[in-house]
């Protein structure tokens, strides 16, 4: 092997077989058993899959489907938009959407069937307006805060929201089915504010009653609270993270403890190998140097793919039969790994993460070198990398 700094391999004829730069394949079997689990779990209530952010970044429709296949009798979305997605690709179960802007698109949701979310007075005066011009009842869940202090009504508050609804619903333009709301600390088991909120809870699902609303569901509980919380499953349980065979938090468990399968296994295709002496500066700002002649790989991922920029010399990947760490800082196109002594040509892969079968490393491996959760490694993966669905329905 030639010592010299720009020794270049040779590169693959025009026959080779084509291989994406990147893909993230998703193992829809893994996300349909996810589901029988929080099925299980949720000891008799329903499970609404959370597929909202492009199902965690998995895919949205190919997903949802997974997820139906499942046992999944609701889907929730953030965005009503993602609600209206799901519509379009031909989803006719029950859908809900929670996170809307004024003048958002409640309208063609409530001609759609989709429940929507009241959180505060102006948007349950925006869905009866809407549901008026449509000529058709919208389904509303109103949302309580129940100590989380970001979306939902306070309990202070939460009378005026009641009668506000009560007047909307005498008139026909909405029916409450539903009283939610969100936990700030389910990942933490036996954290003070849950035992705080679900009292909350209850007294604001006990108001909503006394105002004579028939409650179709009331849901509070989402991944954490779904595998070990059972007094939060009430009627309906919303877990997301789970879903896609991730634990929620170390203290409620690992995947496999939990019966969880990780989903997304991520990886690339080596773009170009070379030598590099000792002492040779690697990537922007020389923030690795070669502590031996070796051979560096590039792989063609980087920041605008959704690699933190902060996995620079920290985040583990599956390269030339085992684990190494990314080497220098990691650009916005690509990335360079130290491979030592390996031989290493261009379409070698490198799993980045995945299950840990082959003793890669997994979403929470990466989590842990970039100080960030697992929910975020999998979630910020961009369009650009290509995502492969495995498994029925793919």
């Amino acid at each position: 092997m030639d010592n010299g700094p720009l020794s270049v391999e040779s590169a693959p004829t025009p026959d080779d077989h084509y291989a994406p730069r990147a893909t993230a394949t998703i193992d829809l079997a893994a996300i349909e058993s996810n589901v029988r689990r929080l099925l299980d779990a949720a000891s008799g209530a329903d499970v609404m899959a959370v597929v909202k952010a492009d199902a965690y970044g998995h895919g949205l429709v190919p997903v949802a489907r997974a997820c139906r296949e499942g046992g999944a009798t609701w889907l929730g979305t953030a965005l009503l938009s993602e609600a209206l997605e799901l519509r379009a690709a031909g989803d006719e179960g029950r859908l809900f959407a929670w996170l809307a802007t004024p003048g958002d698109s409640f309208a063609e949701c409530i001609q759609r069937d989709i429940d929507l979310s009241a959180s505060a007075l102006w948007m349950l005066t925006e869905i009866a307006a809407a549901a008026k011009r449509t000529g058709r009842t919208a389904r509303v869940h109103l949302k309580v805060d129940t100590g989380l202090g970001r979306g939902g009504t306070t309990e202070a508050d939460w009378p005026q929201l009641l009668a506000s609804a009560r007047r909307w619903q005498d008139e026909g333009s909405i029916e409450v089915v539903g009283v939610w709301s969100h936990f700030a600390y389910a990942d933490e088991p036996g954290h003070p504010t849950i035992a705080q909120a679900l009292e909350t809870f209850r007294r604001s699902i006990e108001l909503a009653q006394a105002a004579d609303f028939s409650l179709e569901v009331r849901h509070i509980a989402n991944s954490a609270a779904t595998l070990s919380l059972p007094e939060s499953h009430f009627d309906l349980v919303r877990p997301g993270i789970a879903i896609y065979g991730l634990s929620p938090g170390p203290a409620v468990g690992t995947p496999a403890s939990l019966g969880l399968r990780p989903a997304m296994t991520l990886t690339g295709r080596l773009v170009h190998a070379k030598q590099l002496p000792t002492g040779h500066g690697v990537s922007y700002a020389h923030q690795y140097v070669m502590p031996r002649t070796g051979t560096v790989g590039l792989v063609p991922l980087g920041y605008a793919d959704g690699i933190p920029r902060n996995a620079t010399n920290r985040a583990p990947v599956w390269a030339a039969g085992r684990q190494r760490t990314i080497s220098g800082r990691v650009c916005m196109d690509q990335f360079v790994i130290d491979l030592g002594d390996a031989d290493a040509v261009a379409g070698d892969e490198v799993i980045l993460f995945g299950p840990g079968d082959q003793g890669e490393p997994t979403a929470d491996d990466w989590a842990a070198a970039c100080d960030t959760i697992n929910y975020e490694i999998v979630t910020r993966i961009g369009p650009r990398v290509e995502r492969v669905f495995q498994g029925r329905g793919a």
